[in-house]
């Protein structure tokens, strides 16, 4: 048995990888995990469809992008509990980008 994918393909995988560490640069460290979860399968869906979308072949599946978006959550989920936050990367991420400062009080 040969596996033959796309170009296409590969760079969703690639992508999926590197979500988790997307939501956390544009999230804080008390945004709620459910927040969270929620962009990051927004996301995985996106690139679900975009991967097909530009995966060459005899037109558009629905069924193959929705396949590919929870192949893609399902990356992200499993790069984040077992690649990002073990090294740091993810609060590193998260420390990257302060979206939100304390105001001293009385101004």
């Amino acid at each position: 048995m040969t596996v033959d994918l796309d170009r296409a393909y590969w760079l969703g995988l690639l992508i999926s990888v590197v979500l988790p560490v997307l939501v956390g640069l544009v999230t804080t460290r008390v945004t709620h995990a459910g927040t969270k979860a929620v962009l990051l399968l927004a996301l995985s869906v996106l690139n679900g469809f975009l991967v097909e979308l530009a995966a060459p072949g005899p037109g558009w599946n629905t069924g193959t992008a929705l396949v590919l978006a929870l192949v893609s959550f399902a990356t992200g989920v499993l790069t984040h509990f077992g690649l990002w936050k073990p090294t740091g990367l993810s609060g590193k991420a998260q420390d990257s980008l302060i979206t939100g400062r304390a105001q001293p009080r009385g101004v």
